[in-house]
């Protein structure tokens, strides 16, 4: 009887998971698998006709590639800004809104609603503040410092990249913080103020290492995504000015697509992208799991 009760349990929960796992074989295993296969060719994509070349476009992207690695670096520097900005500001937003006893709800919803807006439209919308609105105010008020070249200026674009990036990104990592943050036993910050402890206190030896699960969760949607970054890019800058600000995202697209039309080589940069992007989430959750062991 358990048997037969085991095996229609197996058999309702294939059901339920066989769609999900056939849409994601099609697409996504099988063109990952293409991808590996296409990354070791010389196929442009359109033509039927194309050579294995094995590992060439691997070694020729690692070693005579200049702008291959300047797009590694640049998006090495966005990950390192944007897991670092949007969970210590999704923490302090999430902490912020809970300490709220009133409009909870509404500055929840404001801060959220970024998240609902596509990231192409966003960049419209900050592109208008970037060279209209921000010009405006710095020549009628005080803020002259406002008056910049946001887009067009090196060492401006980098940064109005990673303000779009944060306005988009941290409501979504906030409301993880915040169900973290409801979560917690409301008798053990009680206890803790009761014993003398104060607000920074309470988060540090408390707080924290209650939510060190949703921080694990936090840190690796930000790597993932961070590497993969693209859409804010192209919008904005288009990867430029002189390809200060293109990341691997954009090269690849650039590689393939629309200038050289290799996309055996432009498959062995994501191959690349890829292998990157596993190594060091493996690493970040190792590490981040010992943590919340040792806490």
């Amino acid at each position: 009887m358990n048997a037969v009760k085991t095996w229609k349990q197996v058999v309702i929960f294939a059901a339920f998971v066989s769609p999900a796992l056939l849409f994601y074989t099609l697409f996504m295993l099988i063109p990952a698998g293409g991808a590996a296969w296409y990354s070791m060719t010389n196929w442009n994509g359109l033509n039927p006709t194309y050579s294995f070349v094995g590992l060439s476009n691997y070694i020729e992207a690692l070693t005579d590639d200049p702008a291959f690695i300047n797009s590694f670096l640049n998006t090495l520097k966005y990950v390192v800004f944007m897991v670092l900005f949007r969970n210590l500001l999704g923490i302090m937003l999430a902490v912020f809104i809970e300490s709220q006893k009133r409009a909870r709800s509404l500055f929840r919803t404001i801060l959220f609603m970024p998240n609902m807006l596509s990231m192409i439209v966003g960049c419209f919308v900050w592109m208008f503040i970037f060279t209209r609105l921000l010009p405006y105010i710095a020549e009628h008020t005080i803020f002259k410092f406002l008056d910049r070249s946001w887009i067009g200026d090196p060492a401006y674009s980098f940064v109005a990249i990673l303000i779009v990036s944060l306005w988009g990104g941290v409501g979504y990592l906030m409301v993880i913080y915040i169900a973290a943050l409801q979560s917690i036993p409301g008798q053990l910050t009680e206890s803790a103020k009761m014993d003398g402890a104060n607000e920074v206190q309470v988060f540090w030896h408390i707080t924290l290492p209650m939510i060190l699960p949703a921080v694990t969760i936090g840190v690796f949607l930000t790597l993932n995504n961070s590497f993969q970054v693209f859409d804010v890019v192209y919008a904005l800058t288009g990867g430029g000015p002189g390809r200060q600000t293109e990341v691997i995202a954009l090269n690849i697209y650039e590689e393939a697509f629309k200038k050289s039309y290799r996309l055996g080589y432009g498959s062995a940069k994501a191959m690349i992208l890829f292998i990157i992007i596993a190594l060091i989430t493996f690493i970040q959750l190792w590490v981040m799991k010992r943590r919340e062991v040792e806490a």
